[in-house]
């Protein structure tokens, strides 16, 4: 099974995944805030913003602080389950 690094040392199984999407537009808020009211949300942001939404086939949600971009690069590239790049990414990562 491969993993797919979200940030902050967290992981999720590849295999899981449905869609990776920007947080900015508000079908995407709505279905966040949908699933923040029936306890499906796991926020691995640390605090920060999110600035990209996994969406999972049990129909979690999951937020994170990298960019949707990053993580598509993981997911295609094969570094899924490597956590090397990530010290990169949170200095890219806005407060």
């Amino acid at each position: 099974m491969k993993f797919l690094n979200v940030g902050f040392g967290n992981m999720v199984a590849v295999d899981r995944v449905i869609s990776i999407v920007s947080p900015d537009s508000a079908p995407i808020k709505r279905l966040v805030q949908s699933a923040k009211d029936d306890s499906r949300v796991i926020d691995v942001t640390c605090g920060r913003r999110a600035r990209a939404v996994i969406i999972t086939d049990s129909e979690h949600v999951i937020l994170s602080a990298i960019a949707t971009e990053t993580i598509a690069n993981r997911l295609d590239s094969g570094v899924a389950d490597e956590g090397e790049q990530e010290l990169d990414e949170l200095t890219d990562v806005e407060e």
